[in-house]
C-alpha cells in the first residue's frame, strides 16, 4: 500500500524530487519504492529521463484506479481529524496567477498562523484543470469556467477589471487610442493559454460590446505577464492585464491607462471543489476561515 501510495506522488508530480520534497522522503526511497512495485507487477510503471517522469500505459492504467482508492483511504484517515483541537494535512489549491499575486497571500498569511498543521500546497496554473484528476482538493477560477457540478465559494474581490496601459513614450509616438477598433494600428503585447488559446481583449461602453484581437511583437503565458508588462514600460506596445497588477506603475507614472471609458468589469473568483467527495478537514478549515476572516463587499 505504501508503494503504491509512493508512486502515486511520483506520478502526480512528474519527478522522484519533487515528490519527494513535499512528501518529506528521500528521493531514493521514493525510487527504490517504484522499483520495488514494478518488480511485484512485473511491468514497468514509469518512464524515467533525466528531465522527466511520466507513466507508462501500464503506469496510466492503474493511476486512474488507484486515486479513487487511496482518495477513499485519505478520507477515512482524514475523519480522525475531528478527534484533535486543530486539523492537520495537506491542503493543495489551484489557482490563477493573479490570485496568487494579489490577494491570495494575506489569506495564507493568517490561515497558516491558525493551523500551523496544515500544509499548503499551490499549484500556479491558469488553465482550468480537473481537480480531481489533478490531485488538487480544492481551485480558484472565475465563474464562466466552472462545471455544474462543483461547489463554488466567492473568495477575493467581487468585481475586477481589465485595463489597457501602454508607456507615455510609446503613446506620445503611435497617439492615444480612443475607441478600441484603434488597437489595429498599435503593437499590443498579448498572453496566451498553455493550451494555445490567445483570449481576446474584451471592452464594453453604453451596451455596446466589442472583442478586439489585436497583434503585436510579443505573446506570452500567464506565468510571464511579467515580462510583457516589462516590455510596455520599455515601449513596445500596450497591454491588457488586471487594473490592480498595472496600478503600481500607473502610480509611478511608468504607464498609462487608455481607453478607460470601455473598461468591462467582470465578477470576481470563487473557489470551487468537488461535492461528489468527503471534504478533507484542511479544506474545511480553509473555507471556513476564509468565510469568515475575508467577506469581501458583495458576498
Amino acid at each position: 500500500m505504501a508503494d503504491l501510495a509512493t508512486f502515486a506522488q511520483v506520478a502526480q508530480h512528474q519527478g522522484f524530487r519533487q515528490a519527494a520534497r513535499l512528501s518529506g522522503q528521500s528521493a531514493s526511497a521514493m525510487s527504490e519504492a517504484v522499483r520495488r512495485l514494478e518488480q511485484q507487477l512485473g511491468m514497468r510503471l514509469l518512464e524515467r529521463t533525466t528531465r522527466s517522469v511520466t507513466p507508462t500505459q501500464a503506469g496510466a492504467l492503474l493511476l486512474t484506479r488507484l486515486r479513487p482508492a487511496l482518495g477513499e483511504v485519505a478520507s477515512a484517515l482524514d475523519v480522525l481529524n475531528d478527534l484533535r483541537g486543530s486539523p492537520r494535512g495537506s491542503l493543495r489549491l489551484n489557482v490563477p496567477v493573479n490570485a496568487a499575486r494579489f490577494f491570495l497571500q494575506p489569506m495564507l498569511d493568517q490561515f497558516l498562523r491558525t493551523y500551523p498543521h496544515i500544509v499548503v500546497e499551490l499549484v500556479v496554473d491558469n488553465n482550468f484543470v480537473d481537480i480531481v484528476a489533478s490531485g488538487c482538493d480544492a481551485g480558484i477560477r472565475y465563474g464562466e469556467r466552472l462545471e455544474q457540478d462543483m461547489i463554488a465559494v466567492p473568495i477575493g474581490p467581487r468585481t475586477q477589471r481589465f485595463t489597457v496601459a501602454g508607456a507615455p513614450a510609446y503613446l506620445a509616438q503611435r497617439g492615444v487610442p480612443s475607441h478600441p477598433r484603434e488597437l489595429l494600428q498599435h503593437a499590443c503585447l498579448r498572453g496566451k493559454f498553455l493550451s494555445g488559446a490567445i483570449p481576446p481583449w474584451e471592452f464594453e461602453r453604453d451596451g455596446e460590446r466589442i472583442d478586439m484581437d489585436p497583434a503585436g511583437p510579443l505573446i506570452v503565458t500567464p506565468t510571464a505577464m511579467d515580462v510583457a508588462v516589462g516590455m510596455a514600460i520599455a515601449g513596445h506596445g500596450l497591454v491588457y492585464l488586471f487594473e490592480e497588477w498595472l496600478q503600481p506603475y500607473i502610480d509611478a507614472g511608468q504607464l498609462q491607462p487608455v481607453l478607460q471609458d470601455w473598461v468591462l468589469p467582470f465578477p470576481g473568483p470563487y473557489l470551487y471543489y468537488s461535492g461528489r467527495r468527503h471534504l478533507p478537514a484542511p479544506l474545511r478549515a480553509f473555507i471556513d476561515f476564509v468565510q469568515a476572516n475575508f467577506s469581501y463587499a458583495g458576498l
